[in-house]
């Protein structure tokens, strides 16, 4: 029997320097800004304790750009 896993993203936006913030479907946190291609001016995005992250909807993911 073969299993199927869908590997997704997930948006948040980070409440202290309201940038937004995508988890890549590796586990990679990366800051995308609001331009013509966000996803290809990405930013990697490293988690601290000071971080707010909020989740957002997934209907998101077209506003962003991204590829998933």
């Amino acid at each position: 029997m073969t299993t199927l896993v869908k590997r997704t993203v997930s948006i948040y936006v980070d409440r202290s320097s309201h940038q937004w913030v995508v988890r890549d479907p590796d586990g990679n946190f990366w800051v995308v800004p609001l331009d013509d291609n966000p996803w290809d001016h990405r930013q990697p995005f490293e988690l601290t304790d000071e971080i707010d992250l909020q989740p957002v909807p997934g209907h998101y993911k077209l506003l962003l750009g991204l590829p998933f």
